[in-house]
């Protein structure tokens, strides 16, 4: 009998897609407890599984975590595709980290995650481009000769706000405002079009 398709009670376990199940209880232990309170053991018995089933999509906990990275980047690099402009990318950058604020937390703790996962590293090119593909857009004259480092500054900005911004640490600072107003402001001081 397949451990993933029964319960500890032996009957039949009727769930549609396991590994989403399994995908989501683990989003949401991330978000209320952090990454280093994911347990396969704990997941299984939350989707009604037996202990060894996630391990049929996941193989271990690192794994796990390394899927929901891969997600996350695809997720945000979704998020990123008809962005306007640096400005717009950057709000959308924002945006995602608040609306997904388990994936972020795990997609940048390289620690986490098995590095040299095929799909993670697909994902996060895939996003990474698109961030990069915004800062170039911008003439040299309103981001400075050097794009590389345009780009790390834009990053800096879009992640150190985003991280500030879901662990409620401007709560005070930015209080009701709407978050991605502020940061399009907060662009602004940074990054300039020749129009501006």
């Amino acid at each position: 009998m397949d451990p993933a398709k029964t319960s500890g009670s032996a009957r039949p376990y009727h769930h549609g897609d396991l590994r989403r199940a399994i995908l989501g209880a683990a989003l949401d232990v991330i978000a209320t407890e952090g990454p280093s309170a994911v347990s396969l053991r704990d997941l299984a018995r939350r989707a009604g599984v037996s202990h060894a089933a996630p391990a049929h999509h996941f193989k271990d906990r690192v794994g796990l975590l390394t899927a929901i990275a891969a997600e996350g980047f695809g997720l945000l690099a979704t998020a990123l595709d008809d962005a306007e402009d640096l400005r717009d990318a950057g709000v959308r950058y924002v945006r995602f980290a608040r609306e997904h604020p388990a994936h972020f937390q795990v997609m940048f703790a390289p620690e986490l995650l098995r590095a040299n996962d095929l799909e993670l590293a697909t994902a996060r090119t895939l996003a990474g481009g698109r961030l990069r593909a915004a800062v170039s857009a911008i003439p040299s004259e309103g981001r400075g000769p050097d794009a590389r480092l345009a780009g790390i500054a834009a990053w800096s900005l879009a992640h150190g706000f985003a991280t500030l911004l879901i662990s409620h640490n401007l709560d005070g600072q930015v209080g009701g405002q709407d978050a991605d107003e502020v940061f399009h402001a907060l662009t602004g001081m940074l990054f300039r079009s020749p129009q501006s």
